[in-house]
């Protein structure tokens, strides 16, 4: 095993940890359900969505997702 194709394979182990752990922290999507009855405290609340920890942690699992399926690429591409 070359010392490239090691670096990517370790690479690719910490995003696919670093998934599984952005993915556990978030809240799940039926927490805000009861939120959804109110109506009004409901559209206040989603002008504020993107700024919060779940937004956040959304946005980053979908950013690593996308290394990783890079670094699967590059794997197939190298092995």
């Amino acid at each position: 095993m070359s010392a490239l194709k090691l670096v990517i394979t370790i690479l690719q182990l910490l995003c696919g940890l670093a998934i599984i752990l952005a993915v556990l922290f978030q809240s799940g999507k039926s927490a805000g359900l009861s939120g959804a009855i109110g109506g009004v405290a409901d559209s206040f609340l989603s002008r504020n969505k993107a700024k919060t920890m779940d937004a956040k942690l959304a946005r980053a699992t979908k950013w690593i997702g996308a290394v990783f399926m890079i670094l699967t690429v590059i794997l197939l591409i190298l092995g």
